[in-house]
């Protein structure tokens, strides 16, 4: 038998409350800090991942990780169509509800087309994968030794393409009604089973990296049944139900408005990814090693900053649905203030013992010199980053999908034209500062996207009436 925790937004300590009423610093308390913790908690399994593959001392296997890494993006990305589009109209509709009421029923059709959507995008995506699996293996550019690991890996991991994405939009749903603890808890419990299937099947059965993408797709098809469940159980608006599935367009178009940007920010990435390792590597293994050092040490304070800016988002567009600009712009400077201090507090500490940070990673001197200059590159972008995935983040809770689109194409579009100038006019240089000019650039169309929406955001918001509710929903 179901049963529902039947939260009023007035009940303090509920997942509601911390969207609705309790005080700014503690709801994004509630909301980031296990945000960041979870993505930590991946960076962490990440290495540990790579160390049960390194253990077998064969470079091919390695080598199949970082070739099969594109197309796990994109599996998030499909996922992160359907999950953050929406998960941001669920938030609104729940900050909605509280003027109209009847406007909560919708929350059924949104949760069950952006769950189902993913699984049917996903069984798509991965048996079309599956179809051309070698021409895919050779663009991902696996050489002959790699093929044959490449194509294991990969071709376990598309098998479990519709559970890897039904697992991203459904953390986004619970996220969506605040509930930040619960996914932790869930990613978490995840890990620690995907490291236990990694012995199993890495160590003891040694299946190789083919082992290590079936220990991924079962961590993930467990935690689709721990959200699943949880919503089933505590959630008195979200079903994931088949029979609310729908294809209307008050449904399509703010999901799929908001969460295109995500496939688009995905895709960019992987092209950037791959442009710039292969201009980096004529600069011979000293530049790649420095780079992937310094970006191993400049995820402590991303993930951070990440936290902040993700976990914002339901509160934001909870904040915006209710018509409480306050709460609404309360929100949004306590998040650039906490973005700022953690930037500031990092990248000084970091900037000022940089050359031991980095040489806790390596003793090469050639690495060192290099290294210590990413490391400061990335720190000054990441400065401009944090504000910019808050900007993006209020676009995309407020429902503005083509600024939140604009956001994420810019950055993939500026930065390959600034990196091959940046390479051709500077070398290796260039090369380094080309994502930090790329930062500012996007910056600078966020900040001015901003100001170009802020009135348009300031007529959606619905300044406590229901009339006004209605017509943000209807706008929506």
């Amino acid at each position: 038998m179901t049963t529902h925790s039947l939260e009023s937004p007035e009940a303090a300590g509920s997942n509601r409350w911390y969207l609705a009423s309790a005080p700014i610093v503690t709801a994004l308390l509630h909301l980031c800090v296990p945000m960041a913790a979870a993505m930590i908690v991946g960076a962490v399994y990440n290495l540990i991942n790579a160390g049960f593959i390194g253990s077998l001392h064969d470079t091919a296997l390695l080598a199949a990780i970082t070739f099969g890494a594109p197309v796990l993006g994109l599996v998030m990305a499909v996922g992160g169509v359907f999950g953050v589009g929406g998960g941001a109209l669920i938030s609104r509709l729940l900050g909605a509800a509280e003027h109209a009421p009847a406007k909560a029923a919708e929350i059924k059709h949104v949760s069950s087309f952006a769950v189902w959507g993913s699984v049917i995008a996903g069984a798509v995506f991965g048996g079309a994968g599956l179809l051309l699996l070698d021409p895919l293996v050779t663009l991902l550019g696996a050489d002959a030794a790699a093929v044959p690991a490449t194509s294991a890996f990969v071709g376990v991991m598309l098998a479990f393409v519709p559970v890897l994405a039904a697992a991203f939009c459904l953390e986004q749903l619970v996220r969506a009604e605040g509930a930040a603890r619960q996914v932790m808890i869930g990613i978490i419990a995840s890990t620690v089973a995907n490291v236990v299937f990694d012995v199993l099947f890495i160590l003891v059965l040694h299946w190789g990296v083919a082992g290590a993408a079936l220990a991924m797709g079962l961590s993930n098809l467990g935690i689709v049944a721990y959200f699943a469940l949880w919503l089933r159980r505590h959630s008195e608006h979200v079903s994931l139900a088949p029979r609310w599935f729908t294809l209307s367009p008050t449904v399509l178009k703010p999901v799929f408005g908001v969460g295109v940007g995500e496939l688009f920010q995905a895709g960019f990435l992987i092209v950037t990814t791959l442009v710039l390792n292969n201009l980096a590597v004529v600069y011979g293994d000293h530049a790649l090693a420095a780079m992937g050092v310094a970006v191993r040490i400049a995820q402590v304070p991303e993930f951070l900053v990440m936290g902040v800016t993700l976990g914002v988002l339901p509160l934001l567009a909870y904040s915006y649905g209710k018509g409480d600009r306050n709460r609404l712009m309360s929100a949004l400077r306590a998040s650039a203030l906490t973005v700022g201090g953690v930037v500031l507090l990092f990248s000084t500490a970091v900037f000022v013992f940089r050359e031991q940070v980095f040489g806790a990673f390596s003793a090469d001197r050639s690495v060192l010199a290099i290294g210590v200059t990413i490391l400061t590159a990335q720190l000054v972008a990441m400065i401009v980053n944090g504000f910019a995935g808050l900007i993006t983040s209020l676009f995309q809770a407020t429902g503005r999908a083509s600024a939140a689109i604009a956001m994420s194409v810019s950055h993939g579009v500026l930065f390959i034209p600034i990196v091959l100038l940046g390479n051709l006019w500077f070398g290796l240089a260039g090369i380094i500062w080309a994502l930090t000019v790329t930062e500012g650039i996007v910056f600078l169309v966020g900040a001015a996207l901003w100001l170009a929406s802020r009135h348009a955001i300031d007529r959606g918001l619905t300044e406590g009436t229901p009339e006004r509710a209605e017509q943000v929903l209807a706008e929506a």
